[in-house]
């Protein structure tokens, strides 16, 4: 890259891209910001980003064009928009969670524009986003992730390689995933049984406080199913888009995965049902005996 402050230019400004992008400016690095709805993108103009209009004008000049997403859709389409305007030295560092097809496919357009791109979705909901504490897999030829340290320093706490080749992280975020929803979903039926047993959260708390089994996951999750409130960290939209990314990775790997499955599709009915844009931990509405 060109100098100590390289220029990023920061592709979505949602849940998660934004307080990245605040993070990435307030480290010191030039930003130009983009997001479809351009007014989304400009609070990151008090931190001293330059917020644009099209994708084109953010990525010209930029020295790494990070994408952050809601889906693969919305990534390849931005990508064919952004390619043709990158310099020929520019990197693409992409951070969404958008599926193994999807990093594949955006793995041969960065070989046939002839830029170096680095798969590096993250683990992390909101919070750890504002706070600059996410955890960054990255995948990719050593010195292109080299290139993006300032970067990962900006919006991390923790960097895990996961290869030479773009697409291990992908791969290694679904796994991790299905392990968060598993907590999640396990979480709402748990709490939703203890409820029309006529139990109190606290005293299946109180069971569990000190066992192996006891998780501050757990805690968090089961006190906004018992509140019946969902501020979003996570959304339940976006939860249910990345199960059946899994769904789909499990089925492709020929691995059977009847709970990744069930997950998917009680995510995608929570969603149907009005819930997408709350918490994920909102799948609890669907079980409980009080309508959550």
């Amino acid at each position: 890259m060109s100098g100590p402050s390289p220029t990023v230019a920061v592709l979505g400004t949602g849940v998660m891209g934004g307080p990245m992008g605040r993070n990435i400016a307030r480290a010191g690095l030039t930003v130009r910001a983009w997001n479809r709805t351009t007014d989304r993108a400009r609070p990151l103009e008090e931190d001293g980003a330059t917020v644009v209009e099209r994708p084109e004008e953010a990525v010209d000049g930029a020295d790494v064009a990070m994408t952050m997403l809601a889906d693969a859709s919305a990534t390849l389409e931005v990508a064919e928009a952004i390619l043709p305007a990158m310099r020929d030295d520019a990197l693409w560092l992409q951070a969404g969670t958008i599926g193994i097809a999807a990093i594949e496919r955006c793995v041969e357009l960065a070989r046939e524009r002839g830029v170096a791109i680095v798969d590096a979705p993250v683990l992390g909901t909101a919070k750890p986003a504002q706070d600059g504490a996410l955890t960054v897999l990255a995948a990719g030829p050593d010195e292109a992730v080299e290139r993006c340290t300032p970067i990962f320093d900006a919006v991390g706490q923790k960097v895990v390689r996961v290869g030479d080749e773009p697409g291990g992280a992908t791969r290694l975020k679904l796994a991790v995933n299905a392990w968060v929803l598993a907590l999640t979903q396990g979480a709402a039926e748990a709490v939703a049984l203890a409820k029309g047993l006529g139990l109190e959260l606290d005293q299946m708390v109180e069971a569990l406080d000190g066992s192996p089994t006891d998780a501050p996951y757990f805690r968090m999750k089961a006190k906004l199913m018992d509140d019946g409130e969902y501020p979003t960290s996570f959304s339940l939209r976006l939860a249910a888009k990345d199960a059946a990314l899994m769904a789909e990775a499990a089925s492709q790997a020929g691995v059977d995965a009847p709970m990744i499955r069930t997950v998917a599709r009680r995510l995608a009915e929570g969603v149907d049902a009005g819930y997408g844009d709350e918490d994920m931990a909102a799948t609890y509405r669907l079980s409980a005996p009080d309508g959550g």
